[in-house]
């Protein structure tokens, strides 16, 4: 299983990303070491995701997702709560 995901940052930016182990993805973006553009804008929390059966779909939804609007995004996030 794999996972498309979007982080709020402390200072209230968006951050989507892909992942086969979520959990452990989020643990690592908390502890600093996940991305860096995340590593300075702690804490992280997560907010979206989407569950994809190979990493191409999830890679290719991830690329989407980075293409849309912060509205969008927050349309996205809005109409499918975690």
């Amino acid at each position: 299983m794999c996972y498309v995901y979007i982080l709020q940052c402390s200072d209230n930016t968006l951050y989507t990303g892909w992942t086969n182990n979520l959990p452990n993805r989020i643990k690592t973006h908390s502890a600093g070491k996940g991305s860096k553009y995340t590593r300075c804008r702690l804490p992280v929390k997560l907010v979206y995701f989407e569950k994809y059966d190979d990493k191409i779909s999830a890679q290719k939804r991830e690329f989407e997702i980075k293409q849309l609007s912060r509205l969008k995004k927050l349309e996205l996030i809005k109409n499918k709560k975690i």
